[in-house]
């Protein structure tokens, strides 16, 4: 780890871990590595003077107002009107830190332990039923370390699901060979499963064919692995078979549930 990635984390260690992009970059580290290369110091509304000392300190710099152009330090958490939620989850999509919980067309709710106040959820709501809370006069900020740990697992829930996402576009690619009359559904986890079948199988088979080859190389005959090898390649045809058949009832005519 060198020098620059070390700094960069001490920088990102003393901001609030709020992700509310207030400082004009998207989240805590982004931002820790603008200051790194001159980005000033007071854009953090959240982590306002104190924040600011720590990071002049930290770098050796003068301490400088908070430019209040970006927001002011404010005591309030969010919260849903949920008789009046419609369910639509882009206040869930807009939350850093996964403070929002619900699913889609049913009620929303913040847990309020968790929220920072960033307001990030309020402008995507379609029928304004978010507000901003007062908590008191000290403004109230959760544990950094918890929120970063919540940021975090937001990106890896996002980047798995975009991964998936990807794999089913993927296996589910337009096959015109595809049946044209199939009234049949197939829902994507089911198909994405099949081809992950298909292809453990396979891998299954290719080892077992090279560790008898090289056995076969060292003296044995190739008629003692025979019967396992066919089992093998059997099991794979069968698992690539069934994945072809989802994967053609799928787009015989955009079916996929």
């Amino acid at each position: 780890m060198n020098n620059a990635h070390l700094l960069i984390n001490k920088i990102d260690a003393l901001l609030p871990q709020t992700q509310c992009t207030k400082c004009g970059f998207n989240g805590c580290r982004p931002y820790a590595e603008a200051i790194l290369e001159g980005t000033a110091i007071n854009r953090c509304p959240p982590g306002g003077s104190a924040t600011i000392a720590r990071l002049a300190n930290l770098l050796c710099k003068p301490s400088i107002p908070l430019d209040t152009s970006r927001g002011q330090a404010r005591s309030v958490i969010a919260v849903i009107r949920e008789d009046e939620c419609i369910g639509c989850t882009k206040c869930i999509q807009a939350c850093p830190v996964d403070a929002i919980i619900g699913a889609t067309q049913h009620m929303h709710t913040v847990v309020s332990e968790a929220c920072t106040g960033c307001e990030l959820c309020v402008d995507p709501c379609p029928v304004d039923c978010i507000d901003l809370v007062a908590t008191g006069d000290r403004y109230r900020i959760p544990d950094a370390q918890l929120l970063r740990k919540r940021h975090e697992n937001r990106k890896q829930r996002l980047l798995k699901t975009s991964s998936r996402d990807k794999a089913v576009t993927f296996i589910t690619a337009p096959d015109t060979t595809a049946p044209e009359n199939s009234i049949e559904k197939v829902n994507p986890d089911e198909l994405l499963a099949a081809h992950t079948a298909y292809i453990k199988a396979e891998k299954i088979r290719q080892d077992a064919e090279s560790a008898a080859n090289l056995a076969c190389k060292r003296g044995r005959k190739m008629v003692e692995y025979q019967q396992k090898l066919e089992r093998l390649a059997s099991t794979a045809a069968t698992a690539k078979e069934n994945w072809l058949q989802l994967k053609q009832v799928a787009h015989s005519a955009d079916r996929i549930a």
